[in-house]
């Protein structure tokens, strides 16, 4: 015990405010080298729990979206670097780990990919019904009503992509395969980037038969895609929401939905999770997803290595693997 207790003192802390299940492999990889200071083991609340046992503590470990306030920060005196397991970092309060110089790294390219592979699916799935065409099969329509309704082919359609990131990029690349035409939206625009940029997303939906969010939530962002924005998509158009909830009025999307003024949507975020608008239940033109995109096996082993090696970086004086740029 005395020798378990010596190995511990010369392992790395690192500050957990929720529990991060690890595969067996990583869990012994984290294991041998860093102590976890567990928030959510203890019976204290988190900020007495911080201010007596992480005083000395240089790294947070956030899974999920717990929010990271000014308040927590200042329990952590010694802090100097963040590590969340998130994309997204509107939970973190950055002005205030800006002030401090905390770094923060996040998910970086970890869930890009599969994210990709699920907007294209939520296209698909709406342009094609077919989730509607399963659900016809299987209330036994089919030999009643006769043939299901003519969904719409994928192919050359007008795609705006808000937010042409590491997932905006990875879609682009998607469905230039199927042969659709790609604009976007971005803080600004990318020399790299041939395709057509639109400074606002008016405009971009405008020009646009499908409309697809793969953006940040920040204050800029917040309700982006608004009444004038789903109004210029027009009564054909689609949108598909991989980013947040709060991207789009959700008020508006739906009032928009259940009157017919947009043609369909794929959501796999919503305003107030787990609450979903029971208005969209009903529409078959409508897909539910219970924020899936970004996990699959495979993407969660990349994101174990990630956190592991951000871990292993910056306690070896080393660059973050998935610093968050400041702009």
């Amino acid at each position: 015990m005395a020798e378990d207790a010596e190995v511990r003192q010369h392992l790395h802390q690192v500050v957990m405010l929720r529990p991060f299940p690890y595969f067996p492999s990583h869990k012994e990889r984290f294991s041998k080298q860093f102590q976890p200071l567990n928030v959510f083991e203890s019976s204290e609340p988190a900020h007495l729990f911080l201010s007596t046992h992480a005083q000395s503590a240089r790294v947070l470990l956030c899974a999920g979206f717990t929010p990271v306030t000014s308040d927590m920060l200042r329990c952590l005196p010694s802090l100097q670097c963040i590590i969340t397991t998130s994309a997204g970092v509107e939970h973190i309060d950055l002005g205030e780990c800006r002030r401090r110089g905390i770094a923060v790294a996040n998910a970086g390219n970890a869930f890009s990919v599969d994210v990709a592979d699920y907007a294209v699916g939520l296209l698909l799935d709406v342009l094609r019904r077919i989730s509607a065409a399963d659900s016809y099969v299987r209330r036994g329509l089919w030999p009643v009503q006769g043939d299901f309704r003519l969904g719409h082919k994928l192919g050359g359609k007008r795609v705006g992509i808000v937010g042409l990131g590491s997932i905006g990029s990875e879609i682009a690349k998607r469905l230039e395969a199927f042969g659709c035409s790609i604009s976007y939206n971005s803080r600004r625009k990318k020399p790299s980037v041939s395709f057509p940029y639109y400074s606002n997303v008016y405009d971009l939906a405008a020009d646009s038969d499908v409309l697809i969010l793969s953006c940040a939530l920040t204050e800029e962002t917040f309700h982006m895609v608004n009444k004038d924005v789903l109004s210029a998509l027009g009564k054909e158009g689609i949108i598909i929401n991989v980013g947040r909830g709060a991207l789009i009025d959700e008020k508006e999307l739906v009032r928009c939905l259940v009157q017919g003024e947009i043609g369909g949507a794929g959501l796999d975020v919503f305003e107030k999770e787990p609450d979903v608008p029971k208005e969209l239940f009903a529409l078959d033109n409508v897909i539910l997803s219970p924020h899936r995109a970004v996990l699959t096996p495979e993407s969660f082993d990349a994101l174990q290595e990630l956190v592991i090696g951000n871990l292993e970086a910056f306690f070896s004086n080393k660059p973050l693997l998935s610093p968050v740029k400041d702009e």
